[in-house]
C-alpha cells in the first residue's frame, strides 16, 4: 500500500471536515432531514391535537412534559438509522476505501459523521423544543437544567449511532435497518412519552419505566419542571456508557475491517 505523509491537521480538524462533508451531502440526502426532524415533529403536533385531550381526561395531564423529549429522541435514532444507510453507500462504492488510505487520522471519518450526528440532533432538539412551547409546554426549572434538558438527547443519540454505524458496517443488506426502524418504534410508542406509565398494562409497565428511553424521558421532564432529576440521570448515563463500552470498540474495529476490505 501507498504510504502517504501525515496530514498536518490535528483529529479534531479534520473530523470538522468530514461532518461538513456530511451535513452539505445530507441536503442532497433529504430522508435524512425527514426523519430526524419533519417525522418527530408532526409526531409531537399530530399526537398532541389528537390525543392532548383525551389524556387529560383519563390521566388529568396532556403528558406534553414528555412527549417533546420523546420525539426529540425518536427524531435522533431515526435520522440516525437513515444516516447509516448513506454509509453502506459509501461502503459499495470503495468511498470508504479511499478515505482509509487517505492521508489524514484513520478515525476522523467516524468522529466526523458522530459530529454531524450531535449537530443534526441539538438543531432537532431545539426545533422540536419550540414546537413544544408553542402547543404549551412551559419551563419551570431553570438556566442550569435547560442545558442537560437539551444535551441529553445529543448524548443519547451520539450512543445509538455508535451502534448503528457499527451494525450497518458489518450488515450486506437492508434488513438490518428494517429491525432497527422497528426496534426504534417500538421504544418510542412503549415509552412514558405516549402516555404515563400507570396507564400500560400490568405486564408491560415494567418494561416501559426501565427501557433505555424512559429515564432519558423522565430526566428531561424532571429538568422542565424544575424537580430532581439526579436519579433518573444517573440510570440515563449508565445506559449510555454501557452501550458506549460495547460498541466504540465494535465500531473502531469494524471500521478498519470494513475499509480495508472494501471495494
Amino acid at each position: 500500500m501507498t504510504e502517504y505523509p501525515t496530514s498536518k491537521l490535528s483529529l479534531p480538524a479534520e473530523s470538522v471536515i468530514f461532518a461538513g462533508r456530511l451535513l452539505r451531502g445530507w441536503r442532497r440526502y433529504p430522508a435524512v432531514p425527514i426523519q430526524g426532524l419533519l417525522f418527530p415533529t408532526a409526531l409531537l403536533v399530530f399526537y398532541h391535537l389528537l390525543a392532548g385531550e383525551s389524556m387529560v381526561a383519563i390521566n388529568g395531564t396532556d403528558n406534553l412534559e414528555r412527549l417533546v423529549p420523546m420525539c426529540a429522541l425518536a427524531g435522533g435514532m431515526f435520522g440516525a438509522i437513515s444516516s447509516a444507510l448513506s454509509l453502506q453507500i459509501e461502503r459499495g462504492s470503495g468511498l470508504l476505501r479511499r478515505f482509509w488510505t487517505q492521508p489524514v487520522h484513520r478515525m476522523s471519518a467516524i468522529l466526523g459523521r458522530l459530529l454531524a450526528e450531535a449537530l443534526r440532533t441539538f438543531l432537532g432538539v431545539l426545533i422540536i423544543t419550540a414546537v413544544g412551547v408553542a402547543l404549551g409546554l412551559r419551563f419551570s426549572g431553570n438556566l442550569l437544567g435547560f442545558i442537560p434538558y437539551l444535551l441529553l438527547p445529543v448524548l443519547v443519540v451520539l450512543t445509538f449511532s455508535v451502534m448503528v454505524t457499527a451494525l450497518s458496517l458489518r450488515a450486506t443488506g437492508n434488513a438490518l435497518f428494517m429491525w432497527l426502524g422497528t426496534s426504534a418504534v417500538g421504544l418510542t410508542f412503549c415509552s412514558p412519552g405516549i402516555a404515563p406509565v400507570e396507564s400500560f398494562p400490568g405486564w408491560l409497565q415494567p418494561i416501559v419505566a426501565y427501557q433505555p428511553m424512559a429515564p432519558v424521558i423522565e430526566s428531561m421532564r424532571a429538568l422542565s419542571e424544575g424537580e430532581p432529576a439526579l436519579g433518573t440521570i444517573v440510570i440515563a448515563a449508565a445506559w449510555i456508557v454501557g452501550l458506549a463500552l460495547i460498541f466504540c470498540p465494535l465500531v473502531m474495529r469494524q471500521y478498519r475491517l470494513t475499509a480495508e476490505t472494501a471495494p
